[in-house]
């Protein structure tokens, strides 16, 4: 392969560009001026919910949204500021900052760094299953959490005032106090549940913007009251005109680590929901996206945020269907959105200065209850409910200790979850059981007859470092529990797909064990990875190469042949 063609496939928008039609411009001109209406207060509100003023919002909505469609390989997928990044954003950022907005945006940069840069070695290392590790549940438990955290951060944003807390359970005894204190601005309050109403009225149309409506109407009606002076209402006032220059976001030594950990957390979330999004857009349209080169797109906007000015961002399933709706065909209504935003700012900056805060909180909240997961969770509940238990523990962690740590308990659990199975996984005594071919675990068939002097041992999962002891373990006490003096045992290995060197150590040790014992240690149906893993560590040497069976009932035979014993198999 050329030079140029492996540069040309690490940029997929530049693969679209070769195969664009001159149909498809039309349609994706439209459709990124209709995003662009959705782009500027979407992107200004989550700027706000992350700890950032409104600007950064913007900043994180032009630059990423340029690159990801040179680097993205999803053709309609939208990338911008997220609601479910910003309780992560706002964890981090709050504490350090310490109210510097100049503090706030380099904490927030370097997140945004840290984030793209992860992702990015992930895609090149090809890593991009990692996410596949967190099941639905974990999935859904964190999201609860941070969609909760969300909303309680901005209510009191929506009532009219402001508190200070750090966590969702001290946020919510610091509103309690502030609304029985009588600071609740009701006119804010008005414009804020008005606008909330009209834009969870609006959510399911397709042909009416409701968010932009709504805050077209909210900005409207406040500056032509006057309420931001008359009921003293908090607005978003001037924004500076002009586009994200290059900057470096500085930090403190001291904020390395919270920030590598916020950025870190940042990337696990924004790939999680990028993956699941663009799989689901990918199957709709009937194309292919690549996992890790979609990573790859996300990191590099992610890295190309943090050095213009932006903060870290993730794919939108709000405003990806705002451009799949309009008619977008490829990369190109992403561009068209940025620039469009980007030309807002450099004519007509002010038109957003009547902007409520009120209505603001008001779009953030209607992103963060799309966030819920209630009705998958029912059936959750309904099928596997140690499951759904795990789900609210993760739900619970968010809610309870914030974001980052609920995040980092969510892993943890689900790395747990992984090791489960294998670490104490399922194994079987098999029999034979009447009217049914083939050899059958006994405690499902009570009745099911032993070969007297054999016990055939089924371990359904690999073998490693964590079951390995237990193994061993369980065979001795099928030895030891036999109803017959024990002659052979047969491990029924088909299940066992690996082996370490823990457990081949335990292999050698149970060897020797039933040897000692006078008892053989046979395996069938072994896979050959599994053997040529067994070669190198000199095992199957030791057993030898009559110890191996290319089946349970080849085995069987053999054991038969070369004992006395009185057994009929009428399957045979």
């Amino acid at each position: 392969m050329s030079r140029r063609a492996v540069g040309i496939q690490w940029l997929p928008g530049l693969q679209m560009l070769r195969q664009y039609k001159a149909s498809w411009l039309g349609h994706d001109i439209v459709a990124g001026v209709v995003l662009a209406t959705i782009l500027v207060p979407v992107g200004v509100a989550y700027a706000q919910a992350s700890g950032l003023p409104g600007i950064y919002g913007l900043y994180a909505t032009i630059v990423p949204l340029l690159v990801y469609g040179l680097f993205g390989p999803s053709r309609i997928l939208v990338m911008g500021p997220d609601s479910s990044l910003a309780a992560i954003i706002l964890g981090t950022v709050l504490p350090l900052s310490g109210g510097n907005p100049g503090r706030a945006f380099a904490l927030a940069g370097m997140m945004a760094v840290v984030s793209g840069a992860v992702c990015i070695l992930a895609g090149v290392a090809r890593l991009g299953f990692v996410t596949e590790l967190l099941s639905k549940p974990i999935r859904y438990g964190y999201m609860n959490g941070i969609a909760l955290t969300v909303l309680i951060s901005q209510l009191p944003k929506l009532l009219g005032f402001s508190i200070e807390g750090d966590g969702p359970l001290k946020h919510i005894r610091a509103m309690g106090e502030a609304v029985v204190a009588g600071k609740v601005n009701w006119t804010a309050f008005i414009v804020g549940a008005g606008t909330l109403a009209l834009i969870i009225l609006l959510k399911n149309s397709k042909r009416v913007p409701g968010i932009l409506i709504a805050v077209v109407g909210a900005t409207a009606i406040v500056g032509g009251l006057g309420l931001a002076e008359r009921a003293a209402l908090s607005v978003l006032g001037p924004i500076p005109q002009g586009l994200p220059a290059f900057s470096l976001p500085w930090i403190t030594y001291d904020d390395i680590v919270p920030v590598l950990i916020g950025g870190c957390a940042v990337a696990l979330v924004s790939f999680a929901d990028t993956s699941v999004l663009s799989r689901a857009y990918a199957a709709r349209t009937g194309t292919h996206v690549d996992p890790n080169q979609e990573m790859i797109g996300l990191g590099a906007a992610n890295l190309a945020a943090g050095f213009f000015q932006g903060f870290p961002i993730s794919s939108s399933s709000s405003r990806t269907p705002v451009a799949q709706a309009a008619g977008a065909r490829t990369q190109l209504t992403g561009i068209v959105g940025a620039l469009t935003v980007a030309l807002l700012l450099l004519i007509a900056p002010n038109l957003l200065q009547n902007l409520p805060t009120t209505a603001l909180a008001a779009v953030v909240i209607a992103s963060a209850i799309g966030l819920f997961e209630v009705t998958d969770l029912r059936r959750i509940y309904r099928i596997q409910r140690w499951e759904f238990w795990l789900s609210i523990v993760c739900f619970v962690g968010v809610a309870v200790f914030g974001a980052i740590p609920g995040i980092g308990l969510a892993i943890v659990i689900a790395i747990i979850e992984f090791l489960w199975d294998g670490w104490r996984p399922h194994f079987a005594i098999l029999g034979r059981a009447a009217g049914v071919k083939g050899y059958h675990d006994i405690t499902r068939y009570p009745h099911a007859r032993r070969i007297p002097g054999l016990v055939l041992f089924r371990w359904d999962a690999p073998l490693f470092f964590a079951n390995g002891e237990l193994f061993k373990e369980c065979v001795l006490n099928a030895v030891e529990t036999s109803p017959t003096l024990v002659n052979w045992v047969v491990v029924a290995a088909e299940p066992v797909t690996s082996v370490d060197v823990t457990a081949a150590d335990s292999l050698a040790e149970l060897d020797e064990a039933l040897r000692a014992s006078g008892i053989d240690l046979c395996f069938a149906e072994l896979k050959d990875p599994v053997k040529d893993k067994l070669k190198r560590f000199g095992l199957f040497k030791q057993f030898g190469e009559k110890d191996f069976f290319p089946t349970v009932g080849s085995a069987v035979s053999t054991y038969l042949r070369t004992h006395a014993v009185d057994w009929v198999d009428n399957e045979d």
